[in-house]
């Protein structure tokens, strides 16, 4: 395996963004560097992206089909649904969380 430090990975990520470009400078594979990453504590630089979330999730609202915006985003459908029905799920539990309240509070009154 190959021999990179924290400080070098992590300024691999700013750089190279993907686990899979990091391993193609190494001769290693994308799960190898993954691996290395979780290892040594750094976050992916792709993985938590608020604003391109929020984009996706807009524009699939208005109509636009997952595939078209895989390509736009340049990700794969399956990783563009997981952000689309991810926030479905927060939406979700956020209306459970404020019926459940709700129940309590009406179970107090009695």
């Amino acid at each position: 395996m190959a021999k990179i430090t924290k400080a070098q990975l992590a300024k691999l990520q700013k750089k190279h963004k993907t686990d899979a470009a990091i391993g193609e400078l190494f001769g290693i594979t994308r799960q190898a560097v993954h691996q290395m990453r979780k290892k040594y504590g750094v976050d992916s630089s792709i993985v938590d992206n608020p604003q391109r979330n929020a984009d996706i999730i807009k524009a699939y609202d208005s109509g636009a089909s997952g595939t078209a915006l895989a390509k736009k985003f340049g990700l794969s459908v399956s990783q563009t649904y997981r952000v689309i029905n991810e926030s479905k799920g927060k939406i979700k539990r956020a209306a459970a969380k404020s019926v459940k309240k709700a129940a309590k509070k009406a179970k107090k009154k009695r």
